[in-house]
């Protein structure tokens, strides 16, 4: 009987992907990348528009608690792959971070693709062999099967497998979720993925859908379910989004999933009590238009204006800004969420991220199914976990070969 083969196959090259492919190469064993898309780490190079906020500085245990019920499976590869080690990791491929005023970390530079190409070129020195363009089948018995840039059918059959393809948001950067059915014909239980540090859709006005598209609310308290958050939120021909609205997005697409809707309350003047806004609104009007009154007893901007005028109905002028009442009806596609959420339950994974129904076939990144707020949560457990399974692959391939 010829041994097995002492090789591992990533499938994905998202960050998950190649920090899988890092682990492995490392141990010894040979590593062959499989991604559908012409060149690697596309979604990544597009979260590197905003900085690349890579992870956060805050305390641990803080950290875990962004990850919900996903905390304790994720706890000891986080531990094993923390936010320090990142920051040295990134180091050794000649990126300096600098820890942001919120705490959230950054590339001094501010650039992903100067350590995308850094990150390649070691992979490439570790000996991992890239094959772009070829979009995974499936199986075929205990082979893996790909379609190639020319379509062109092949099947290949490594040691071990680990599957990073990430979830369903941003699909023409490559996670398309069309792994789900794949998985699910083996009997792999799936959660149906869905939008994550997303937008909402609102019934607008018709003032206000076509008048204030792209401007922000700055400096406004979100409250909704129990919690409270500080930032901007920008208006869209849709809805709203921006940074706050994204951190409440799970509770507030659960509560839509759940009851058909959600109320989120939005108040316009975080920093005056009702009882001082109650105050100016008493103040002499004259001939100004409320638009005009507003903006100058109150500092309030006409898009805060049009919100109250469209929302406010009953409701008292001091009471609806400090407690504007906004009918979210829908999350917006997964396609144009940062992240999505759901994917392989995380029961059917062993410690090692192993598939219990496939033994020798790993899972890492947003596929799993775990979800968390922007801030570097995202890209910190696609590290994390990328890292363990590529370990544990190449364990996996170096094991059975010793045993033979």
């Amino acid at each position: 009987m010829a041994p097995p083969p002492r090789s591992v196959a990533i499938i994905g090259g998202g960050p998950a992907g190649l920090m899988a492919a890092e682990a492995a190469a490392s141990r010894g064993v040979t590593v062959d990348l499989y991604d559908a898309m012409p060149s690697v780490g596309r979604k990544f190079l597009l979260a590197g528009r905003g900085g690349l906020n890579l992870t956060h500085s805050e305390p641990l245990d803080r950290f875990l608690g962004r990850y919900g019920p996903a905390r304790a499976v994720l706890r000891p590869m986080i531990e094993a792959l923390p936010p320090e080690a990142v920051r040295a990791w990134a180091a050794g491929l000649g990126i300096d971070t600098f820890v942001g005023s919120s705490g959230r970390i950054f590339p001094t530079e501010f650039k992903a693709a100067p350590l995308l190409r850094a990150w390649v070129r070691r992979l490439r020195e570790l000996g991992v062999r890239f094959h772009p363009r070829h979009r995974w089948l499936g199986w075929e018995g205990e082979a893996l099967r790909f379609k190639d840039g020319d379509g062109h059918t092949l099947s290949v059959q490594p040691g071990a497998a680990v599957l990073a393809l990430g979830g369903a948001s941003w699909p023409r950067l490559g996670s398309d979720g069309g792994w789900t059915a794949l998985l699910a014909a083996q009997g792999v239980t799936v959660a149906p993925l869905r939008p994550a540090n997303c937008g909402f859709d609102i019934v607008w006005p018709d003032r206000l859908k076509s008048g204030f598209a792209g401007v922000p609310l700055k400096t406004v308290d979100l409250h909704f379910a129990g919690r409270s958050l500080r930032g901007e939120v920008m208006l869209t021909e849709t809805g709203i989004e921006g940074g706050a609205v994204y951190a409440l997005s799970a509770a507030l697409r659960d509560a839509i999933e759940r009851d058909g809707g959600a109320r989120l309350i939005l108040d316009l003047k975080p920093d005056l009590s009702v009882a001082v806004v109650a105050e100016r609104l008493q103040r002499p009007r004259g001939g100004a238009s409320l638009a005009t009154f507003l903006r100058k007893v109150l500092d309030l901007p006409p898009a805060a204006v049009q919100l109250l005028r469209g929302f406010a109905g009953d409701i008292p002028v001091a009471v609806a800004i400090k407690a504007l009442p906004l009918p979210l009806v829908a999350p917006r596609p997964i396609a144009e969420a940062i992240s999505s959420a759901g994917g392989i339950a995380l029961s059917e994974l062993d410690e090692r991220l192993m598939l219990r129904r496939r033994p020798g076939v790993f899972a890492a990144g947003e596929m799993l199914d775990w979800e968390a707020p922007t801030g570097g949560y995202l890209l910190q457990a696609c590290l994390s976990t990328g890292h363990r399974a590529g370990a544990a692959a190449a364990m996996f391939v170096l094991t059975a070969s010793a045993a033979d």
